[in-house]
């Protein structure tokens, strides 16, 4: 019904009220409330914040957001509200602030509709790694919506939002996007202030939105974006918008990734829709050719060796002393720590942490953590070094389309759904899935694209043309 802020306006226009919008949603919500994308509803504050806007609509004082019903993951801080990564950990505990890019989103009048389930710590690919359960992807509710984000790109699939926000580290918005049949955003590093977010891995976090249309991701964005005191990793810029440009025929210049055409592991339909893809782009007379990055098998470990130090790192705060739930009958501060830790943190975060002060130990900093930058950087500069000859890299978003719940048991099967969308991540370059397939099993898959970065409105405007050309 509202599948685009577009749709929403629409109506509002012709009579519907903000308080209709928000009952809708609401209905929406309690409807698909097995699906579990929510850990928590402000319904009794929704209401009364579109009543509020309906108001200022009135007196033509109402925000460029005016009637946007958004959800947020569960690792972004607002003020007065719980926040918990999905953990036991931070279970019942309150944000005494509220994260720049959320405070920014309601500036403009977007209703906050309540907190989204995730990966615990958004560390996951299937959303099966929350303390409070798994989310089921709406479009066939025994396979996973992917993660960490799974329940952003669950709530928007489901329509019981406008659109969502989510964090991507190694592709938490592109995967669930392209399981869910989503346009999933991560703009550059940088270009949204990470304040308020609670951190997996710094050097890689970046907040972005889960929509239907371009259009949507294009405004979302560049509400949040633009520099932050409270961040100093931040841009230094003012931002207002990212403007969707006309693409002319026979003007884009589009690198293809062939080693990611040729893996092994990539279904083939989704490789089928990209040669078919690429065939239209050829058809409308656009240069597009093949390009070899020959670190594809590099990534994966480059990037799980450095985020999980980088976890080790953030995570050691939450002790049950400084931050975090504290253990029932503890002694000292050995065994507060261990119990409180042991307790509050699931299985795949222990992993990560174990991993990451490993990786950091004395002995293996070197041979693993200094080992992993410089590949990092080789990474970086050969993505670059293409995207100085294309407008665009071209690959799949994922290897094949959701999985069963519980269909993945190898860690590293797990790691490896990530292989495609890490690239952008180490590189630090705006990526975005778009919903370009349908495979014969039913499920939606995404097709990727990497862009310059701080390109945000060129990489947008290709999105937005390629989404043309798929109709």
């Amino acid at each position: 019904m509202y599948t685009s802020f577009d749709k929403v306006k629409s109506a509002i226009d012709n009579g519907t009220t903000v308080v209709d919008v928000v009952s809708h949603y609401l209905k929406q919500i309690e409807a698909k409330k097995h699906i579990h994308a929510f850990l928590e509803v402000f319904e009794a504050e929704a209401i009364q914040k579109a009543q509020e806007i309906d108001a200022k609509i009135k007196n033509n004082t109402a925000g460029k957001l005016a009637g946007m019903v958004i959800g947020i993951k569960d690792n972004l801080a607002y003020k007065n509200h719980k926040v918990s990564a999905a953990s036991k950990i931070l279970e019942g505990f309150e944000s005494i602030y509220t994260a720049t890019a959320v405070e920014r989103l309601i500036q403009e009048d977007a209703i906050i509709i309540g907190r989204l389930n995730c990966d615990e710590f958004a560390m996951g690919s299937s959303n099966e790694n929350s303390a409070f359960g798994n989310v089921l992807n709406p479009i066939q509710e025994d396979k996973v919506p992917g993660g960490s984000s799974g329940g952003s790109a669950a709530a928007l699939a489901a329509g019981l939002c406008t659109a969502s926000i989510g964090s991507d580290t190694g592709g938490s918005i592109r995967q669930p996007a392209s399981f869910t049949g989503l346009i999933g955003f991560k703009p550059t590093y940088g270009t949204i202030s990470r304040y308020g977010l609670l951190a997996y891995a710094s050097s890689f976090d970046q907040i972005g939105p889960f929509t239907n249309t371009i259009k949507d991701a294009a405004l979302i964005t560049a509400v949040m974006a633009g520099k932050d005191e409270y961040d100093g990793t931040a841009i230094q810029e003012d931002i207002n918008e990212f403007p969707i440009e006309k693409i002319e025929k026979g003007s884009l210049k589009v690198g293809y990734i062939s080693d990611c055409l040729e893996s092994k592991g990539l279904n083939p339909e989704i490789k089928t829709k990209l040669e078919q893809t690429i065939q239209v782009l050829k058809k409308e007379g656009h240069t597009v050719e093949p390009v070899s990055f020959p670190y594809l098998d590099a990534m994966v470990p480059t990037y799980y060796v450095l985020t999980t130090a980088e976890a080790s790192s953030n995570l050691s705060r939450y002790t049950g002393v400084h931050f975090g739930r504290l253990a029932d009958n503890v002694k000292g501060v050995e065994e507060t720590y261990k119990k409180s830790r042991s307790e509050g943190f699931g299985e795949e975060v222990k992993k990560r942490i174990m991993l990451g002060t490993f990786v950091l130990s004395h002995g293996y900093y070197d041979a693993y953590y200094t080992k992993g930058q410089k590949v990092r950087r080789i990474i970086q500069n050969k993505t670059n070094e293409l995207l100085s000859e294309y407008d665009v890299l071209l690959l799949p978003t994922t290897p094949d389309t959701a999985f069963k719940i519980g269909g993945v048991k190898d860690a590293i099967q797990m790691y490896l759904q990530d292989i495609f969308t890490v690239q952008a991540n180490l590189a630090g370059n705006p990526a975005i899935s778009l919903p370009m397939g349908t495979h014969s099993n039913g499920l939606p898959f995404g097709l990727q694209l990497i862009g310059k970065h701080q390109k945000e409105s060129e990489l947008l405007s290709i999105s937005a043309y390629l989404m043309d050309l798929k109709q």
